[in-house]
């Protein structure tokens, strides 16, 4: 019975993670002489970043975490 309790305690901490990350959509993505950026939206603010970057928003960083400015629109 008590690994029941735990088993559910665990799983609804992971779910809860899962919504507390911020979404990250990817807008756009450019290749060029090797290097990889996407154009990335956060919480409605888009921001360029490098593929390490990237990586670390899919994991659940934040941009101000990141110290991420937001991209201009040109």
């Amino acid at each position: 019975m008590a690994s029941s309790v735990a088993s559910q305690k665990s799983k609804r901490a992971a779910v809860r993670n899962a919504l507390d990350r911020h979404k990250v959509y990817i807008t756009a993505q450019r290749f060029s002489a090797g290097s990889y950026s996407a154009r990335v939206l956060v919480d409605g603010e888009a921001y360029w970043v490098d593929e390490f970057r990237l990586s670390q928003l899919q994991q659940g960083l934040s941009p101000a975490e990141l110290e991420l400015t937001p991209a201009t629109d040109d």
